[in-house]
């Protein structure tokens, strides 16, 4: 089976919260890391999200312990959904 990892960036105007997080956290860029697995036994190349590892702090803040957290992807678009509407 084959796997990959893609990375990139989200962007919070706002405090937010999220369930698997040691608290509310500030706004700002977070440094997102998404794992993916091959689905096998199907016509086509295509891969599911097996994982979803969210950076903290942000990456706006300079030095400070740097922690991972897996968090769920559905929880997160909400989140940052929720971020665009207010």
């Amino acid at each position: 089976m084959t796997f990959r990892t893609r990375e990139t960036t989200v962007t919070f105007t706002r405090p937010f919260e999220l369930r698997t997080l040691d608290g509310p956290q500030p706004a700002g860029t977070y440094r997102l890391v998404i794992d993916e697995e091959e689905i096998p036994d199907i016509s086509f190349l295509a891969y599911r999200r097996s994982a979803t590892m969210l950076h903290t702090p942000s990456i706006d803040t300079p030095g400070g312990s740097r922690q991972v957290f897996m968090v769920s992807s559905g929880e997160l678009a909400k989140a940052l959904e929720a971020d665009l509407k207010t």
